[in-house]
């Protein structure tokens, strides 16, 4: 019978970035009000994708996830969210290689990283930056 001595546990810590002069060039463009309004949709956006991207990878349909995911990476890139897009294009990278493995790894980081970033932004004291 073997024995494990120490079980070491890894702790997924994701850094997120959002780009500031994209949230000032919102805030200029629309006004605070509307910018912190658009963003709002977007947040909760984001939030409904990333649900669903969870959702087509336990159905495994591989089309719906790549579409979902190529949504996140204009939407995230639209509002600042720069690891976030390019995270969520890692997963489309992976699905059209057909790496299952790869698209789940991938995946749960665009989660982590996606819930990392929503709060990020609701953490903005001041919108108009």
């Amino acid at each position: 019978m073997n024995v494990v001595e120490k079980i070491i546990t890894l702790e997924q810590k994701e850094s997120v970035r959002l780009d500031p002069d994209r949230l000032k060039g919102l805030c200029a463009h629309l006004g605070d009000t509307n910018a912190i309004d658009v963003l709002c949709r977007t947040i909760e956006e984001l939030a409904v994708r990333l649900s669903h991207c969870e959702r087509f990878w336990r159905q495994r349909d591989w089309t719906e996830l790549r579409k979902c995911a190529r949504s996140l990476v204009a939407i995230a890139d639209q509002a600042g969210m720069t690891v976030l897009a390019r995270v969520a294009s890692d997963v489309v990278q992976t699905v059209e290689a057909g790496d299952a493995v790869g698209t789940g790894a991938t995946l749960n980081r665009l989660i982590r990283v996606g819930e990392k970033s929503l709060t990020a932004v609701w953490d903005q004291q001041d919108l108009s930056v």
